[in-house]
């Protein structure tokens, strides 16, 4: 069966730097062809004409796909999942497809669209990334412009959900597999930690929160994020029920052990660590997740040999989970070694983490 293709849901709201994020994603796609669906409508946004500008084979315009006729999470059959179906008709489908949802769009419903028989066969839910204006929710207006966003939702015809903002944002925190804290900058290092943690308090178990300021975050952080969301939506609850075609309430006591990192471009970090053959599959992915707390790392990924076994072994890692399959056999002469790519803030304990890997 072919590959699904991944998509990651950008949600947050008006202001919050969602396009922003999106432009240096597109900066960074080094061939990679990404698709993207916009949701913006009447007059109120330029999210679309910005992004069909950046003039780079990553986003050709036909690439570039608006939807106007309202927030997302409300016009599901008759909007997205026609598009989405478009886009995967194409002669050449996208790599990868970013949506990025109206502020007041509810993610939860987008992401059981995936789940629709002829979607769920061709997509897969790579991650729903959470965009924050920091100095908003610090002030507790959780968008920097709430009088825009009471526009936006005035000029919705399609809108059929009258949430307060307060309950949006705590839903918006509960689907995510990645919270960005955008404008972090503008709190100073104590605020900016505080608001990150309270953010891990308030999120799922293994989301891991992140701190930036002007939108940067590496590609390899942003995508990859292999969630498959779809697949878990009962742990994604609406906080609350005003929205049409709602999962049952659950109530969720997990306990969370979360990663937030500070960072721009240059406070990240990468290196390969050479290892010898791995004896015991299962040991090896335990002893990574381990690292993984350990060492504060973001992203582990690479391929391991595995002794008496011809195939290689691919491995990945996002937080504390860690996914391993056997792609294919090593070629002649191919030395079974394995490779893993550590990424992290700067700062990693590289020599730690060098000597456990290949202890």
């Amino acid at each position: 069966m072919a590959q699904k293709i991944p998509a990651t849901v950008v949600t947050g709201f008006l202001g919050s730097g969602k396009t922003t994020l999106i432009r240096n994603m597109l900066a960074q796609a080094n061939g990679r062809r990404i698709a993207l669906i916009i949701n913006e409508f009447g007059d109120l946004g330029v999210d679309g004409e910005i992004l069909k500008g950046c003039g780079d084979e990553a986003c050709k315009e036909e690439d570039v796909v608006e939807l106007s006729n309202g927030c997302i999470c409300c016009t599901v059959a008759d909007d997205f999942i026609p598009t989405l179906e478009k886009l995967l008709e194409r002669g050449s489908p996208p790599d990868h497809i970013v949506i990025e949802t109206s502020g007041l769009a509810l993610p939860q419903p987008l992401v059981r669209a995936f789940n629709w028989p002829d979607i769920r066969t061709r997509v897969t839910v790579d991650g729903v990334v959470t965009v924050v204006d920091g100095k908003a929710v610090e002030e507790g207006r959780f968008a920097h412009d709430t009088a825009a966003v009471d526009r936006q939702r005035a000029a919705d015809d399609s809108l059929d959900h009258e949430t307060p903002l307060s309950e949006l944002f705590a839903d918006q925190v509960t689907c995510a597999d990645m919270i960005v804290v955008n404008k972090s900058d503008l709190l100073g290092a104590e605020g900016a930690a505080r608001l990150a943690q309270d953010l891990s308090e308030k999120s799922r178990d293994g989301v891991q929160v992140v701190k930036t300021s002007h939108g940067e975050l590496p590609i390899a952080v942003l995508l990859g994020q292999n969630a498959g969301a779809e697949d878990d939506i009962a742990a994604r609850h609406e906080i609350h029920h005003h929205h049409h075609d709602h999962d049952d309430d659950h109530d969720h006591e997990d306990d969370h052990h979360h990663h937030h990192h500070d960072h721009d471009h240059d406070a990240f970090e990468s290196f390969v660590v050479t290892c010898p053959e791995v004896s015991d599959v299962a040991a090896f992915q335990a002893r990574l997740s381990e690292l993984i707390g350990q060492y504060d790392i973001l992203r582990l990924k690479g391929f391991a040999a595995v002794a008496g076994k011809p195939m290689r072994l691919t491995l990945q890692a996002v937080g504390p989970r860690v996914d391993a399959y056997f792609d294919r056999p090593f070629g002649p002469g191919e030395a079974r070694q394995s490779r893993l790519v550590v990424i992290g803030q700067s700062g990693l304990d590289r020599a730690g983490i060098e000597q456990a890997l290949q202890g």
